[in-house]
């Protein structure tokens, strides 16, 4: 999906043109939301300490994202970096059309997600969901789909998939956990070469580790064009009239799918520190920092990227 360009949104929502050099932001501090995902995890650690030289705090809201939302229209919350569309559509919606939000576009390039297998599961024939419809396909999965939190939208897109019987699902079970969780279920059946479908999605570790495959779903279960996806930066409206300058990073905070795999694989595989995974990014990224930050100075109006290489 093609990105915003700032200047407009700002024209959009009523402000005043910014030139390249922002105005002073009224705020210190930024408030995000971060579900507990590995991905908007890290990301928000980078976004943190890259903008800590700048005269930023960021606070992060430990939040789901549908209560995310909630907190944006509140006045609880001020951003949010994982705006997975179509899976958070309703609550998207609401919030937009409550005119409370802006959307400045996609952050990651290349992310999708649905139903999900091993490698040794694909190359054994199966590539769509339209095949778990076949009784002895069926067996071979005892009737169970893995998925993340109970109360999570993509959850959510399951249930209904299984209460309208879609692709055959009627008679299915849907297996809610953490992410951990359906994680730990899926690399045991990995080690025994069981037949294991969950819910998967990239960008994130999982693919390359367990050479996983997201099936065709011609149904939209998972959204449609095979749940390939937008992960979008949503800013509260107030927040982005108030504070032009950090809007405007937030704009320009972007990655490709295997960016954010790499730091997530760092972070949830390797079990790092997530303080020093997003140091390590920072300091290994000086050309994605420069792009980060053109535009944008401190908020008192200084060198930005002279800032930031210093605290680095």
């Amino acid at each position: 999906m093609r990105k915003t360009p700032f200047i407009t949104t700002l024209t959009l929502i009523g402000m005043l043109p910014i030139t390249t050099q922002a105005a002073q932001d009224a705020s210190e501090e930024l408030r995000l939301v971060v579900p507990p995902w590995p991905g908007v995890t890290v990301k928000s650690e980078i976004f943190s300490q890259l903008v800590k030289p700048l005269g930023y705090q960021v606070e992060a809201l430990e939040v789901s994202s549908t209560v995310g939302y909630q907190t944006l229209q509140s006045d609880e919350a001020d951003a949010f970096l994982a705006g997975w569309m179509p899976a958070q559509q309703e609550s998207y919606d609401a919030t937009m059309a409550a005119g409370a939000i802006i959307d400045l576009g996609n952050n990651v390039v290349g992310a999708r997600m649905g139903f999900a297998v091993p490698g040794y599961v694909h190359e054994a024939g199966l590539t769509s969901a339209a095949q778990l419809a076949d009784p002895e396909i069926a067996e071979r999965f005892e009737r169970r789909i893995y998925s993340i939190e109970s109360g999570s939208t993509v959850t959510d897109m399951l249930e209904s998939a299984i209460e309208a019987d879609t692709y055959g699902l009627g008679d299915w079970e849907g297996m809610p956990s953490s992410t951990p969780g359906m994680l730990s279920e899926v690399a045991a059946a990995v080690d025994e070469g069981r037949w294991i479908m969950f819910y998967g999605w990239t960008p994130h570790w999982m693919i390359p580790e367990y050479d996983v495959h997201i099936l065709d779903d011609p149904a939209g279960v998972y959204g449609d064009n095979n749940g390939r996806s937008d992960v979008k930066t949503i800013v509260a409206k107030r927040y982005a009239e108030a504070n032009p300058n950090l809007t405007l990073l937030l704009d320009q905070f972007t990655f490709s799918a295997d960016e954010q795999s790499e730091f997530i694989s760092a972070f949830s595989l390797e079990e790092r520190d997530l303080e020093a995974v997003a140091r390590e990014w920072l300091e290994n990224n000086p050309d994605k920092i420069a792009s980060f930050l053109e535009g944008v100075t401190t908020r008192d109006g200084k060198d930005a990227r002279a800032a930031v290489e210093a605290s680095l």
